[in-house]
């Protein structure tokens, strides 16, 4: 045990037993709950016995890929935020706040708008992810302090901006573009299947395990780079993996669903108040609890307007915009 006082482990086992058993549950409500009622049974019959009906094709084709892909998404970003936090030691870092979202989101867009109608843009949105992570730690490293939490945040929130403009700018330009992907732009998990999400999981899976392969490494750099060292850690390749693990995950989640904000920001404070500051237990709590919070705010998109639906970045933005106002005002106390 790397940190003395922490909860015993037998309570935490627990705890991923129990989330894994919510997560089975938002996952069967996703599928339940939408414009058309469906009753569990058919919900069964769908996925066992599939007869081709309208209410089979609807769970197979529609709720069920996208029950998936908001469980899968939503891991993503929450372990992304996590590193992320713990890379940086800054509890306002996430990939969306430092512009890592956005970055992804303008490569894509600048894909559409070169390839038409090619749908082999996950290597566009890796390369905008590591360009915007690489770009907001050379922007926050500059002056004499060097990197310091507040430059990395101001930096990443005047990235943000910038990538934000010029994605809007091509958007005006581009019609045809605009109407490709002004709801995705919003934070969508609509309009996915299962052979969208085939291309993307093998990187998305390589994220996650990675991430857990890095549990014990980013609870001692959590401690300082210093002591780490001194405890014959090699900090520079443990940040080389966590930012090639957080551009993988991030590239992943904007490819699926577009620039879902907040759920990297808000999902990690969570999970530290139930589990402490042991990574090794944050990241597979991150994991369940993003999940579960995707999936809650895509139901409760499709049922707030039903029969119409908002994007669920619109529900995320709702919890996490005054989420951030609170983290920001109390490190500013401090």
């Amino acid at each position: 045990m790397l940190f003395p006082g922490q909860p015993p482990s037998i309570p935490r086992l627990l705890g991923l037993v129990l989330g894994s058993l919510m997560l089975l549950g938002c996952l069967m409500l996703s599928v339940l709950l939408g414009a058309a009622d469906i009753n569990p049974g058919t919900v069964w019959q769908a996925i066992f016995q599939f007869d081709g009906s309208t209410d089979h094709l609807i769970i197979r084709t529609v709720r069920l890929p996208r029950a998936l892909l908001a469980v899968l998404v939503g891991a993503a970003l929450a372990v992304a935020g996590a590193i992320t936090q713990g890379l940086t030691r800054n509890p306002l870092a996430a990939p969306d706040i430092l512009g890592i979202n956005v970055g992804a989101a303008l490569a894509m867009v600048l894909a559409v708008l070169l390839r038409g109608g090619s749908n082999s843009y996950i290597g566009f949105a890796f390369a905008g992810a590591a360009i915007a992570a690489v770009t907001v730690y050379w922007l926050g490293s500059m002056g004499r302090s060097g990197l310091t939490p507040l430059k990395l945040v101001i930096a990443g929130a005047a990235l943000s901006y910038l990538l934000g403009a010029l994605t809007t700018g091509i958007l005006i330009l581009s019609q045809r573009t605009l109407d490709d992907m002004r709801f995705w732009l919003a934070g969508s998990l609509a309009g996915q299947d299962l052979a969208g999400l085939v291309p993307v999981l093998p990187f998305m899976a390589m994220g996650l395990a990675g991430s857990l392969a890095l549990g014990r490494q980013l609870t001692l750099l959590s401690l300082g780079e210093d002591v780490a060292q001194g405890l014959g850690l090699q900090t520079v390749w443990v940040k080389l993996a966590a930012a090639v693990i957080v551009v993988l995950l991030a590239g992943s989640a904007v490819t699926l669903a577009g620039p879902i904000g907040f759920v990297g920001l808000v999902v990690p404070h969570i999970v530290r108040f139930g589990v402490g500051v042991d990574y090794r237990w944050i990241l597979p709590y991150a994991m369940l609890t993003g999940g579960i919070l995707l999936a809650v705010a895509d139901i409760a998109a499709r049922l707030v307007i039903r029969p119409q639906e908002l994007p669920v970045g619109t529900m995320t933005a709702l919890v996490g915009a005054p989420f951030f106002i609170y983290l920001a005002r109390s490190r500013i106390r401090r």
